[in-house]
């Protein structure tokens, strides 16, 4: 199996939505708090980046390089760590206006990163050549750069979520009870993939779904498929988990991994990736005040979201308990302006 670096603060806690829950007179509703896997490291993205950085130090990396949206939280959490650990992080962003110095961009800066921003044209047909461009550059600078993809979303960022499954096992016999679904927001692919892969890994009953915040449901179900593909050789390398007698090894064509059989919950995305509704701002007020926490208008908003609106369809008539993972991004709640005033 991979190794990783430790740097988030886990195990997470689960609390109960015990206001929204009695509202909604459905499942009970329960929350896992990655969002408080740190604070500069907040959000899912540490996950993956452990088992990433663990590879990148073994290679001899001194140059970290990545890319996502203006206010990624995968670059904040990169950055944070590259300052952490004295490796200069270079970024490359999709914006080609100059951006307010606000949210995770204005911590991009703070934490020292070099950052270049591109077009979203660009961005779309040329990101991996632009990265791979830039390693080259710093390959001829005398330093070793590693580079990880957008939102650490591969294979071996998938077990950053595997390791979540394991995590929730524990807590279930903590709890006395078990989660019939776990539900969770999917905007690059590994964070739903590595749960997926945890549940074919550990043998978990509960159902795996995912609420995509862009594009469509078919795009992200072959994505995280390919990325499930890519785990298997990290699997089949490495010598097996023995501290948990029930681990087994998943064959490549595990039915879990087939496109069609991702469960992906499609029709919340709104307007677009970033791009956030007055109803579902409204939202993120109403769960502000009555949970006393705080989503993110970009990921757990929207899943949140469009996990009531179809529990009040009758999407979960049959579920007796729910587990919602909060992915974090709550610097994300700095833009501009939002439509509340």
């Amino acid at each position: 199996m991979p190794t990783k670096r430790s740097y988030a603060t886990l195990p997470t806690k689960i609390e109960k939505l015990d206001r929204l829950s009695k509202s909604l007179e459905g499942p009970e509703i329960y929350i896992k708090r990655d969002d408080q896997t740190g604070l500069e490291f907040s959000g899912n993205k540490i996950r993956k980046l452990e088992y990433l950085m663990e590879e990148a130090l073994q290679e001899g990396a001194d140059a970290l390089i990545t890319c996502g949206a203006i206010q990624s939280n995968h670059c904040r959490a990169t950055a944070a760590l590259g300052a952490k650990l004295g490796i200069p992080v270079y970024l490359v962003l999709k914006e080609n206006r100059e951006p307010e110095m606000i949210g995770n961009y204005l911590l991009d800066h703070l934490f020292g990163a070099d950052i270049q921003r591109i077009s979203e044209a660009d961005y779309q047909h040329r990101r991996g050549e632009i990265l791979e461009e830039l390693a080259t550059q710093l390959k001829q600078e005398g330093k070793t750069p590693y580079i990880i993809p957008e939102g650490a979303s591969n294979g071996l960022g998938c077990f950053g979520y595997r390791d979540v499954i394991e995590e929730i096992q524990q807590q279930e016999k903590a709890l006395g009870f078990s989660f019939d679904t776990v539900v969770v927001p999917t905007g690059s692919g590994s964070t739903l993939g590595g749960l997926i892969l945890g549940k074919a890994m550990y043998d978990y009953p509960g159902e795996i779904i995912g609420f995509n915040i862009a594009a469509d449901a078919k795009t992200f179900q072959h994505r995280i498929s390919l990325i499930l593909q890519e785990a298997i050789p990290y699997i089949d390398t490495h010598i097996p988990d023995t501290h948990i007698p029930d681990t087994h090894i998943p064959e490549a064509d595990h039915p879990l991994f087939a496109p069609e059989n991702i469960q992906i919950i499609d029709g919340y995305v709104g307007e677009g990736y970033g791009k956030s509704r007055k109803v579902e701002w409204h939202f993120l007020q109403h769960i502000a005040r009555s949970e006393g926490i705080l989503l993110d208008p970009v990921y757990t908003g929207k899943a949140l979201y469009g996990l009531t609106e179809e529990i009040k369809k009758g999407t979960f008539d049959n579920t007796q308990r729910i587990l919602f993972i909060h992915t974090g991004g709550v610097f994300g709640l700095i833009p501009p302006s939002t439509p509340l005033r």
